[in-house]
């Protein structure tokens, strides 16, 4: 399976520089095997440590950060012997053992010269209960689900994601079928690697739908075992809201939704413990469309996204047969699944940080805003082919940007106010 962190993590190991690595995502997203397949191809040897169930390398970080000691215990627990040059070190589940994170500070410090990547699927829940973070002592990285380019690599269509890149839109116009035909794929089995790999040797709807089933069971199982009560029927709550909120018109997420009377104060650890784990992708409105555009961040009105758009069509119980019948995977949950779907191709296959903007009457709304150099880019996100972008025409006639883009399932169309991306071109934005 081919993964575009793995050029990250190249770049990486050939800094001169270098710091440890620390990679951080949900449970299920391919983290461990990211690193190990890593350490197989561009190192002579690797040495892998988890963390999870294992007291004894836990209690290696305890008495102190001895780096010769910590490197003796790490050769008899991998059976290999560790060698700067040529060998990665790995520490997998490391939220597990707080002071082996803390020890990444003195390995940047007094040791340098070895190659530590570490991982934590529950990293940021930790880190809220006073972990030391060696801040300025790592580099992070974050890994998301497949993304649509991934999923073709995946399926073996890569000549199509050659197509993608050039940005030939010619002969990906001529072969447009072929990508609706995918992304449709993509919208029902989402990006998890487990899910992907199995639909890309059996493509059985049925046993997918199972598969993301068992996922979203391991990650509500997470919540009971890695919180408190109180939060955990909280957590819950908002979790299961999602769908519900995305569904709507008007997606910004609100409390009352979840339970009548509900208050952001009741809701927002839950939220946090969500985002903490990646399972959520939260998304701010912003006040007013100008750079930078973090500095005009409403922090009391957002939308959530789950992490991947083939979870939250188990979530919603979409019918596998709906995939098989033209476009209705598009008229049923077709906003939802839309702008989750581009949601995620911008956070994990474009370098831009997604928000939205809508005016205080509300009377229209830019689903993304990104910042794209020196510009402010409006985004509208369409289910099908149209022509109608009314929130975006109306946003261009006010603020005259220089670049607008609708995404939608018509092919690549430069007009006189806006550029027409086909949906599956969101890298391209």
């Amino acid at each position: 399976m081919k993964r575009y962190a793995m050029q990250q993590l190249i770049e990486w190991k050939d800094r001169p520089n270098r710091k440890p690595l620390l990679i951080k995502g949900a449970r299920q997203v391919g983290k461990t095997w990211l690193m190990k397949e890593f350490g197989a191809t561009h190192f002579k040897k690797v040495a892998y440590i988890t963390f999870y169930n294992n007291k004894r390398m836990a209690n290696v970080f305890e008495d102190d950060y001895d780096i010769d000691r910590i490197i003796m215990n790490i050769n008899i627990e991998a059976k290999t012997e560790v060698t700067p040059e040529d060998t990665l070190i790995i520490f997998d589940e490391i939220q597990e053992a707080p002071r082996a994170l803390e020890s990444l500070k003195y390995f940047c410090e007094n040791a340098p010269q070895y190659a530590i990547v570490a991982a934590g699927s529950l990293l940021g829940v930790a880190l809220h209960r006073n972990i030391s973070y060696p801040v300025g002592k790592v580099e992070t990285m974050e890994l998301y689900p497949l993304n649509f380019r991934e999923f073709l690599e995946a399926v073996g269509e890569s000549q199509l994601v050659g197509l993608l890149d050039g940005k030939n839109y010619t002969l990906i116009s001529d072969f447009g079928n072929k990508y609706i035909n995918w992304l449709k794929n993509y919208y029902y089995v989402g990006g998890m690697p487990e899910v992907v790999a199995f639909f890309a040797e059996h493509k059985d709807y049925v046993a997918v739908r199972h598969l993301q089933k068992s996922i979203l069971e391991q990650y509500e199982d997470d919540f009971g075992k890695h919180t408190d009560n109180t939060n955990l029927a909280r957590i819950r709550m908002v979790w299961n809201s999602i769908p519900m909120q995305l569904a709507k018109e008007n997606k910004k997420f609100f409390f009352g939704q979840i339970k009548k009377g509900a208050r952001m104060k009741d809701f927002e650890v839950a939220i946090e413990w969500l985002a903490d784990c990646g399972l959520i992708v939260k998304v701010y409105k912003v006040n007013c469309p100008s750079m930078p555009l973090k500095a005009y961040i409403d922090f009391s009105a957002f939308k959530l996204f789950l992490l991947d758009v083939g979870l939250l069509g188990a979530m919603s119980d979409l019918d596998a047969s709906s995939i098989l019948e033209g476009n209705e995977i598009f008229r049923e949950f077709k906003g939802a699944l839309t702008e989750q779907y581009v949601l995620q191709q911008l956070v994990s296959d474009t370098a831009y940080t997604p928000y939205y903007y809508s005016t205080e009457s509300a009377n229209y709304e830019i689903d993304f805003m990104i910042q794209k150099g020196k510009n402010v880019v409006p985004v509208e996100v369409k289910a099908e082919v149209s022509n109608q972008a009314k929130s975006l025409k109306m946003y261009c006639q006010k603020y005259s940007p220089e670049y607008a883009v609708r995404l939608s399932m018509k092919d690549y169309r430069e007009e006189e106010w806006l550029t027409n991306l086909p949906l599956y071109a969101v890298c391209n934005v």
